[in-house]
């Protein structure tokens, strides 16, 4: 067990043997996060778009390994910091970048830019702006499934800045009274933008907060996708085969500022690059290496995620934007 396990963890017991074609797709995965968001980066340097703009870089494992664990159905809901969960729940980088550069191509036709992606044919219900204002609506999607009886588990992403809030607590405590199909998974990335933890809460681990509500909990670090996938697979087994909600801890760590207008100055070099050496990109490529994948094989998966990104940067940068007559079709109903 790892030093930072809560010892209320429960062990999962799925083996964890999974093939090359499983480890391929999530290194592909984690690795073509990792490039959407550096193209991404680069363009909003270059003013190819505006607005916000957070990344992810240095938390792939935690988004593509939790909802590697879901079944195409299910729901997820996330933060502004969510074009990972949005990729990993099946949506293209090309209509993920086309969205960021407010392009009619983009998944909202570029209405709802970097902070508002949606899928609802996919099962990712958005990004929210609000810290921790998405919670309870989580746990109204799990009340929905449950009323329906349709089988489907929510998972709900948030960052250690959303537990001091209201909504955190009422998302959990209704969850919790009403037994809900959810897991809430705060990604604990050890700052709230600027502020560091020991700062925000005066408990650091926050599963223990799950101990109020009678529900499930569980804490680990979050650089290895196999370990996120096996855990959050036991917390989902839970929700649905028993309606049991579950409070899940992923210790995990963002490279970059907590947005592009963040230099990070809070933050010792020292400490940024201690954390480098537990890069879950780097961690993913090791696993094929360990699971005997030909070196020449796991080039062509870079140089594929390359092509990928590449093209979609095209695809974004050569799109229209929506006519100015089409916006009161996204704007009044019938």
């Amino acid at each position: 067990m790892s030093a930072i396990e809560s010892e209320a963890s429960e062990p999962h017991q799925a083996p964890r043997t999974p093939d090359k074609t499983t480890l391929a797709r999530y290194y592909h995965q984690m690795l073509a996060i990792r490039r959407m968001e550096e193209a991404l980066a680069k363009a909003y340097a270059l003013r190819k778009f505006g607005g916000f703009l957070h990344l992810y870089i240095g938390q792939e494992a935690v988004a593509v390994g939790a909802i590697a664990a879901l079944k195409p159905d299910d729901y997820v809901i996330a933060t502004y910091r969510e074009h990972a969960h949005a990729y990993a729940k099946g949506m293209s980088a090309k209509e993920i970048i086309a969205e960021l550069y407010g392009k009619e191509t983009g998944c909202s036709k570029g209405l709802g830019g970097s902070m508002h992606l949606f899928a609802a044919d996919k099962g990712f219900l958005g990004g929210y702006g609000i810290v921790g204002g998405h919670i309870p609506l989580a746990a109204g999607t799990a009340f929905a499934s449950k009323y329906r009886g349709d089988g489907r588990v929510t998972l709900c992403f948030f960052g250690d800045g959303s537990v001091p809030q209201g909504a955190f607590h009422e998302g959990v405590a209704l969850a919790a009274l009403w037994r809900l199909p959810v897991v809430f998974i705060c990604e604990n990335n050890l700052y709230s933008m600027g502020t560091p933890l020991y700062r925000s809460l005066s408990v650091a681990d926050v599963s223990q907060k799950a101990l109020g509500y009678g529900i499930a909990r569980d804490r680990f670090d979050g650089d290895d996708v196999l370990r996120v996938r096996d855990r959050i697979a036991e917390a989902v087994r839970r929700a649905r085969s028993e309606s049991i909600p579950t409070l899940v801890e992923i210790i995990t760590y963002r490279f970059r500022g907590h947005s592009m207008s963040d230099a990070g100055l809070y933050r010792t070099k020292e400490e940024v690059e201690e954390w480098k050496k537990r890069d879950p990109i780097a961690y993913g490529r090791d696993l094929l290496v360990r699971a005997k994948m030909d070196e020449k094989d796991i080039v062509a998966i870079e140089q594929k995620v390359a092509e990928e990104i590449e093209e979609a940067v095209k695809f974004a940068e050569e799109s229209p934007e929506l006519a100015f007559e089409k916006l009161s079709e996204f704007t009044y109903k019938e």
